[in-house]
């Protein structure tokens, strides 16, 4: 009977072992199904514009893990991952997302999906990967997102998220990655994020946030990127921050932080590759420990109220390719003020540096040339250097910036700067720069900016600035300048911004060339002593929004088509020799704010005051 019972229970145990193996048979083309009518669904909300539309493989009749962005497991009976990333997708995320219950991934990024995040992503328990950033999706961090124990990484930057960070998101137990940057979150940086001590990626930049940084984050013993930029917090820098000896990047810009800078920052955090606390309010002296960092690629504190002069230790700095230290209170005197600048010439890597608007006195040296042959963005204005711009500057062949403007500069523009062949920015605004513009600035084809302005520059513009075939901008106001206004310079097709010839001496009459600047927004050759009739062609240029030829020795009347620039808002043709008839269409220029016609010899009735809404002065 004992063997009987025995054999009965064995009996049994093969039966519910096959039973069992035939309910999880049958239950796996059940699980697909339901897989395949979430993904139906999930496809019904969107909309892909694309002729190549990979949604288009997402046939009812075939099995989900034969379809575009869809991954399963080995066996195929389950969706896993969900990859439809850069597809221009517009529409929402259907809540029946939540029904892919084996889903480890789940990337949407680089679409257009609006709407909110569905609550039912909480119930993706198997989640590692949730990643929806640059769309334009709305509303709240569902609280129940922590409830994805397994989650990784959470990306969920440039969308529309407003509200506060969940307390909830700090049970997280895994997570590597949390990204909510350019959002509009707000409120207070909550403390709990210290908890969750897998992360080695914190980015909360570009919110509005508030309050001081907990100092409890210094828990974050694997944290190695902590951006905290443009936001609204508050207060001091906690030390435990300093102490993070496992971070690599450190970024607290666009705050309102103040403080002192450690000493010892560069020992207490020797991984440190970057540091950018711009545009805050941190004082005191540069450390000289952070010129320690051999391996450090980026030292950024400009726009703060750091005092002091520049720390020995610049030559240590191999990998350094951004030095930014502009808009401070550092210090140098004497004509050797500068030669801080030799020891960079071993950081071959630098791209960008900016010691501008300081208080740095001496001259540019010579060794400026020697300078990384990568460097691209050099910005040095707003600081008491004297002498002459080495011809060495033209050995700098990668920059297309070069910014030595409201500085105390003199003699003639070097030739060599017409060698920069990158160039798209030039800056030697208010100096004392004399001499004649050098032809060689026509070799300058990719430049778009060009300001010479608040100089002692004379001679007339060369024709070769016609060279200048992607100008935007042209600012050679306040010079000496005479002869009459080039032709070349009034056939730039990209002249947009705006043409500055103000304050000089030009002579001769306003070329009818004018009339092919029809992109350009402003245009000022007032103060100078230009002469005969304005061109009829000037209400060609439809784009203008000011205008002003005050001051010079115009003759003739108003041209009537002025009448038809409509986004016309300033107008200025005072003190010069029109005469005739003040043309009645002016009175139809509804964004007008100021027009002065005083000074003339015009007739007729102005316009009407209650048409225009605008301050008039008329003799």
């Amino acid at each position: 009977m004992e063997f009987l019972g025995s054999f009965i229970i064995i009996i049994k145990f093969l039966i519910v072992l096959v039973l069992g193996s035939y309910h999880r048979l049958e239950a796996s083309p059940l699980s697909i199904t339901t897989d395949k009518e979430a993904l139906i669904s999930f496809k019904s909300k969107i909309f892909i514009e694309h002729p190549n539309n990979p949604l288009s493989t997402w046939d009812q009749n075939l099995s989900p893990c034969n379809w575009s962005g869809v991954s399963c497991n080995e066996l195929g009976q389950r969706v896993v991952g969900i990859d439809l990333s850069g597809l221009r997708m517009t529409g929402s995320i259907s809540p029946d997302i939540g029904n892919l219950s084996f889903l480890r991934s789940l990337e949407l990024q680089n679409n257009q999906l609006n709407g909110e995040l569905p609550d039912q992503l909480g119930v993706l328990v198997r989640l590692r990967t949730l990643n929806v950033s640059f769309n334009s999706i709305g509303g709240v961090i569902p609280s129940n997102i922590s409830q994805c124990k397994d989650l990784r990484i959470l990306d969920l930057m440039q969308n529309q998220i407003s509200g506060r960070i969940p307390i909830e998101i700090s049970h997280f137990t895994h997570l590597q990655v949390l990204s909510l940057a350019g959002n509009q979150l707000s409120g207070d940086l909550p403390s709990s994020l210290s908890n969750i001590s897998s992360l080695v990626d914190l980015n909360l930049g570009t919110n509005e946030l508030g309050g001081p940084i907990p100092s409890d984050l210094g828990r974050l013993t694997n944290l190695k990127f902590l951006d905290l930029t443009i936001n609204n917090l508050t207060g001091s820098v906690p030390p435990s921050i300093y102490n993070m000896s496992s971070l690599v990047y450190l970024a607290l810009a666009s705050n309102n932080l103040w403080g002192e800078l450690p000493e010892d920052i560069g020992i207490t955090l020797p991984n440190l590759l970057g540091l950018n606390i711009c545009f805050n309010k941190f004082n005191g002296t540069i450390p000289w420990s952070l010129h320690n960092l051999t391996n450090i690629q980026a030292i950024r504190i400009a726009h703060n109220l750091f005092h002091g002069s520049v720390p020995p230790g610049l030559g240590n700095l191999r990998n350094l390719e951004m030095y930014n230290i502009g808009f401070n209170s550092i210090v140098s005197s004497g004509r050797r003020g500068l030669d801080f600048l030799e020891f960079l010439t071993n950081s071959t890597r630098l791209n960008f540096l900016a010691v501008d608007f300081n208080l740095l006195e001496g001259v540019i040296p010579k060794s400026i040339g020697n300078l990384s042959r990568v460097l691209t963005k050099l910005y040095m204005g707003g600081n008491d250097i004297y002498g002459t711009i080495p011809s060495s500057i033209g050995e700098l062949r990668a920059l297309d910036l070069l910014n030595l403007s409201y500085c105390s500069l003199s003699d003639e523009i070097p030739s060599e700067i017409g060698l920069l062949n990158e160039l798209r920015v030039l800056g030697l605004a208010n100096n004392k720069f004399s001499g004649e513009l050098p032809n060689s600035l026509g070799n300058l084809q990719l430049l778009t900016r060009i300001d010479l302005s608040k100089n002692k520059l004379v001679g007339s513009m060369p024709n070769t600035l016609g060279n200048l075939q992607n100008l935007i901008s042209m600012d050679l106001s306040d010079n000496m300048l005479n002869g009459s206004i080039p032709t070349e310079i009034l056939n730039l097709p990209g002249l947009s911004a705006f043409l500055n010839l103000s304050q000089n001496h030009l002579t001769g009459p306003l070329p009818v060339e004018i009339g092919l600047l029809e992109n350009v927004a402003v245009i000022n050759i007032s103060d100078n002593m230009l002469s005969g009739n304005i061109p009829i062609s000037i209400g060609d240029c439809k784009s203008l929004e000011q205008l002003s030829l005050a001051r010079n020795m115009l003759s003739g009347p108003i041209p009537d088509n002025l009448g038809s620039v409509r986004g016309l808002e300033t107008l200025d043709l005072s003190s010069n020799q029109l005469s005739g008839a003040i043309p009645f269409d002016l009175q139809n220029l509804q964004s007008l704010q100021l027009l002065n016609l005083s000074f003339n010899n015009l007739k007729g009735k102005s316009p009407r005051v209650e048409f225009l809404q605008i301050p008039l002065k008329f003799t």
